[in-house]
C-alpha cells in the first residue's frame, strides 16, 4: 500500500477494494476474517467497504419497489367512484406506522397535485400530520394559497391540527396562510352567527369555497379528534348517534347517504359546510385503518369526496363492506 500525500490516509487500491468487496458482499465473510486475510485491522474493514461504494467499485442495484396497490386504486374507482392512492404496508398494524407509511409514499404523489394558482384548503389529523411531513416542493413560485378548513378544535393547538399543518405547507410554499382564528365548535347557534358575520372569518369562509385541492380526515363517533380531545362527551355522541351519524368531516357530522345530521351541532360548527364540499373540484379523504369504512362509503355516495388516500388494510375494508351491502 503506497503512501499518497496525505499522512493521515493510505491510498489503497482497486485490487484490495476489490477483494475486501468481495469477501464481504459475494463470499459473505465476517469483517474479523477479512480484515486477517488481508492484514489490516478490523476497524479498518467498514472504511475499505465505503471506499470501494465512492470509487464505483461496488453498485447497489435494487429492482424499482411500487408503494401503491394498483388493483386496489381501480376497485375503488369501480365501485365508489373515487380517485384513489392506495400505499402498500405490508404487515405493518399500529396505527402510527401507517400514518407515517402513507405519508412517506404518498406525500410525493400529494405535492404533484399543487400546482400553480392552487388554493389548498386543509383540515386537521393525524394521518394528515404524515401526509404534510413530507409534502415538499421542489421549486415553489409562490402563487400557491393555503387556507384553514376548519376552525381550531381547542385553546391549545396540537401538533396535527389544521392550523399548524397550514403553517407548514405556507412555509414551504411560501404561500399565504389564512386563518380561522375561532373555535371549531361554538357554544350555539347565536354565537356562531355572529363570529360568522366577522369580515376576517367571512372573508376566509368564502375563500374556501372557491379552493381548487381540499384535504380533510374522516373520523366516526368513536374515533374522532372532538372526542379525544373531551369537545364531545356521552350526551352528545348519544344525540349523533340518535341522529344517524355515521362519519364526521370537518367537525359536521353526516349520516349513511352523506346528508349532514340535522341536530344542533349543525349550526354551532365553523368550517367549511356540506353543501359547499359537493361542488369543490378535489376533495381528497387522508385515512388510516380500518374502522372507517361505513364513514367513507357514505361520504364518497353522498359526493362528498372525491380522492381518497388509504392503506391497503383500510382499501380492503372499504370494498368488502361495499360488497357486502350490495348482496
Amino acid at each position: 500500500m503506497a503512501k499518497g500525500s496525505n499522512m493521515s490516509e493510505p491510498v489503497y487500491s482497486d485490487d484490495l477494494l476489490i477483494l475486501v468487496a468481495r469477501c464481504y458482499y459475494i463470499d459473505n465473510l465476517q469483517q474479523a476474517q477479512i480484515a486477517r486475510l488481508v492484514n489490516v485491522s478490523q476497524s479498518k474493514i467498514s472504511r475499505l467497504l465505503n471506499l470501494a461504494r465512492e470509487r464505483g467499485l461496488v453498485r447497489v442495484s435494487v429492482p424499482e419497489y411500487q408503494p401503491r396497490h394498483a388493483v386496489l386504486e381501480a376497485n375503488l374507482r369501480q365501485h365508489l367512484g373515487l380517485d384513489a392512492v392506495v400505499i402498500r404496508a405490508g404487515s405493518t398494524r399500529n396505527g402510527a406506522d401507517l400514518r407515517q407509511a402513507i405519508g412517506y409514499f404518498a406525500g410525493p404523489v400529494a405535492v404533484a397535485w399543487v400546482t400553480s394558482n392552487s388554493v389548498v384548503a386543509l383540515a386537521g389529523g393525524r394521518g394528515m400530520r404524515a401526509l404534510v411531513d413530507h409534502m415538499k416542493p421542489a421549486a415553489p413560485d409562490g402563487s400557491v394559497t393555503i387556507i384553514q378548513a376548519m376552525g381550531n378544535i381547542d385553546s391549545c393547538p396540537g401538533p396535527y391540527d389544521a392550523v399548524e399543518l397550514g403553517r407548514i405547507l405556507a412555509s414551504r410554499w411560501r404561500a399565504p396562510f389564512l386563518t380561522l382564528n375561532v373555535p371549531g365548535i361554538l357554544p350555539d347557534a347565536a354565537t356562531c352567527r355572529q363570529f360568522l358575520q366577522l369580515e376576517q372569518i367571512s372573508s376566509v369562509a368564502a375563500r374556501l369555497r372557491n379552493a381548487t385541492l381540499t384535504f380533510i380526515g374522516i373520523g366516526t363517533l368513536e374515533n374522532s379528534v372532538f372526542v379525544e380531545r373531551n369537545v364531545l362527551g356521552p350526551r352528545q355522541i348519544a344525540l349523533l348517534r340518535r341522529a344517524g351519524a355515521v362519519g364526521e368531516m370537518l367537525g359536521r357530522f353526516y349520516d349513511a347517504e352523506g346528508r349532514e345530521c340535522p341536530t344542533e351541532f349543525r349550526d354551532r360548527v365553523v368550517s367549511l359546510p356540506l353543501e359547499s364540499v359537493h361542488s369543490l373540484p378535489n376533495v381528497v379523504a387522508v385515512v388510516t385503518g380500518s374502522d372507517r369504512s361505513a364513514a367513507i362509503r357514505a361520504a364518497a355516495r353522498g359526493g362528498l369526496i372525491k380522492g381518497l388516500i388509504i392503506d391497503e388494510g383500510g382499501a380492503a375494508s372499504v370494498l368488502e363492506s361495499h360488497t357486502a351491502e350490495a348482496t
